[in-house]
């Protein structure tokens, strides 16, 4: 049994059990950027179901499923570099970036 599900304007192919990483969206974890270890979450907009046997497809969302999930705690991913240069002008800026996200445990799927 498996879903794909949308957040943060991305695209997740989860099964129970599956650990993610999503972005930090508020919408996710009822509009707290700040959530507790244990945490329940729902996932509403799934776009694809498929329990073995049949399969749902959404336009855009399939209806009455939802995925849950439970709370893990924050990562970040890699640290990505932006340089920008100009020669012969001494022109130079280095910026870093790491974006955080939310580790999420998928603990039920139903549709």
């Amino acid at each position: 049994m498996y879903a794909i599900i949308e957040t943060g304007g991305k695209q997740y192919r989860v099964e129970k059990n599956d650990v993610i990483d999503v972005e930090r969206v508020e919408s996710a974890l009822d509009s707290t950027l700040n959530p507790t270890r244990g945490q329940s979450v729902e996932f509403k907009n799934v776009l694809f179901f498929n329990d073995g046997k049949n399969a749902k497809v959404g336009s855009p969302y399939v209806a009455q499923a939802v995925v849950k999930g439970e709370f893990l705690g924050d990562s970040k991913g890699p640290k990505v570099i932006s340089f920008k240069y100009k020669q012969r002008k001494g022109v130079r800026r280095k910026v870093g970036h790491r974006q955080k996200y939310h580790r999420i445990k998928i603990t039920e799927i139903t549709g």
